[in-house]
């Protein structure tokens, strides 16, 4: 099995490969956040994830909930030190859980654990629910993964089976729809039309296009986005609160 171990204590790491070497497995990297997770899983393709929770910056449960969504998502095994995560580690559907001090016969069993699922097997145990109120959206770009913050999206626009996101320099295509989008972030963003969510904070007035039809004017982009007839006067409403 090709593994990855992600801690961000130099020693637990050490102690991870030693056990690992020990049991004929092969690791592949090492990473000390989540961030550096995400980069190597996507490069390195491993079989399974040994992942800390508790680490600075993006946590392990944030990380495998971006690993999760992969083409071919690896194996996940948590390694902490703490018993409060195990309901969240295992509605990622991880293989398993493993309290610090690790002992090798449970890390033997937890291995061979994945080693009987398949990859397809791993996906299909997978769930597309993420947790509410995300900070970053997990986009492909160049065959790549990038976390996009949700502070800098101008809006959200469906366009049959993908949604585009929009920043102010960037444009990414997501497989989630709308209405996902608008129930997990009603608090910032707000339906314009049956295709369109916009930011709040991006909203900067309404004109009217050359066939007469109201659209909402945005901050930090030239796009105009026609505004349905329906959504209009909540519009109306939301812009009158917003300049008082």
């Amino acid at each position: 099995m090709n593994v990855l171990i992600v801690d961000d204590e130099q020693l637990a790491r050490q102690r991870l490969r030693h056990m690992l070497s020990g049991m004929g497995e092969h690791v592949i990297g090492e990473a000390a956040t989540g961030e550096q997770a995400l980069q190597q899983t996507q490069h390195a393709s491993p079989d399974v994830v040994l992942m800390d929770i508790r680490m600075p910056g993006m946590d392990g449960l944030e990380a495998a909930g971006y690993i999760n969504q992969m083409d071919n998502p690896p194996a996940i095994i948590f390694t902490t030190a703490y018993s409060d995560h195990a309901l969240q580690a295992f509605e990622t559907h991880a293989i398993d859980y493993l309290l610090k001090p690790i002992k090798r016969d449970r890390l033997a069993d937890a291995i061979s654990a994945a080693r009987r699922l398949t990859r397809a097997q791993i996906q299909r145990l997978r769930t597309e629910d993420i947790d509410d109120k995300r900070s970053r959206i997990c986009v492909k770009c160049r065959g790549s993964l990038e976390l996009v913050p949700v502070e800098e999206i101008i809006y959200f626009k469906a366009d049959q089976k993908y949604v585009t996101l929009k920043t102010d320099d960037h444009e990414y295509l997501i497989e989630e729809s709308l209405k996902a989008l608008e129930q997990e972030f009603a608090y910032r963003f707000v339906r314009i039309h049956r295709n369109a969510l916009v930011s709040e904070n991006h909203i900067a007035g309404l004109s009217k296009n050359e066939a007469g039809h109201q659209c909402i004017l945005l901050d930090d982009t030239d796009d105009v986005l026609e505004i349905s007839r329906r959504h209009l006067p909540a519009i109306r409403k939301k812009l009158k609160n917003l300049s008082n």
